[in-house]
């Protein structure tokens, strides 16, 4: 499903910078996609951009990996992690070292890089290994568009507000009605710019029209997944802001049956699940 355009976002993406892939990254693409590739050169090409290498080791010793011992270097990296899996993780860690972030918005990767961990921490639980590093990405990924409009539009933050009074159901239509865009767009465009996966891209821009996407065949299994598992994220982190201004998440309340019938779990399985991670 291509992402589709009205013609007021059409008008207002051409003043919006969306920033394009960095040299490094586009590079790492490049070897990884040929034939042998080569260990030693991409790690000389990781090396070369900071800001992405210190992130990918501060992400390999996160609690996530779960390393019994501290990975020290790149080349420990890509030995322990092997390439599939450290691919969506560099792709993941480079939009948090590219997309510029106002001060206004000095939580805002932290809070992005809890819900990433937990899409990672939720995989593992529910026996979905193989989706982790891809959902760890989505998780990172997939609200990168509110710092480029929060940079854009001087106004955003009553966007903001709003999402932190009324929760992100609400907020996605006055962003809507204010900007005639989304977050969620400018997300998926940068998805698409930047080459993820294609069911990633899908799963970013419909994340918050959920009402009825498990049956609307707008996504593919794979989508399906990988959204349940980032709904199931977003609900565990809100759960873990007591400080926040909300008591109920609207969110969730609207998926919740869909997505607890999709992966298996009853609600009193879904509570036990978090108060595991919790506890680990």
């Amino acid at each position: 499903m291509a992402i589709s355009l009205t013609q007021q976002e059409k008008q207002i993406l051409r003043t919006i910078s969306i920033p394009p892939r960095p040299e490094a990254l586009v590079e790492f693409s490049q070897e990884t996609k040929s034939a042998e590739p080569d260990i030693s050169k991409i790690t000389k090409i990781l090396q070369s951009d900071v800001a992405i290498s210190a992130a990918i080791l501060q992400v390999v010793n996160s609690a996530a990996f779960r390393r019994a011992k501290e990975i020290e270097s790149l080349d420990q990296a890509i030995m322990i992690l092997g390439l599939k899996r450290l691919i969506p993780l560099v792709k993941a860690v480079a939009v948090k070292a590219t997309v510029e972030t106002p001060k206004s918005l000095e939580n805002f990767w932290a809070d992005q890089s809890d819900i990433a961990q937990l899409c990672t921490a939720l995989c593992n639980k529910l026996n979905k290994p193989a989706l982790a590093n891809h959902a760890y990405m989505l998780g990172l990924f997939h609200t990168v568009g509110i710092p480029l409009l929060c940079v854009h539009f001087e106004d955003y933050q009553t966007v903001l507000d709003c999402a932190k009074t009324q929760g992100w159901s609400r907020a996605c239509a006055f962003e809507f009605e204010k900007y005639n865009t989304s977050h969620a767009t400018i997300s998926a465009l940068l998805a698409q710019q930047w080459k993820l996966p294609k069911p990633m891209i899908n799963v970013i821009y419909y994340q918050h029209d959920v009402s009825g996407i498990f049956q609307s065949g707008e996504l593919d299994s794979l989508s399906l997944e990988l959204l349940s598992i980032l709904k199931l994220a977003r609900h565990g982190n809100f759960l873990t802001q007591v400080a926040g201004a909300l008591d109920i998440d609207e969110e969730w309340q609207t998926i919740s049956d869909e997505v607890l019938d999709f992966v298996g779990l009853t609600e009193e399985e879904l509570e036990e699940l978090y108060s595991d991670l919790e506890s680990a």
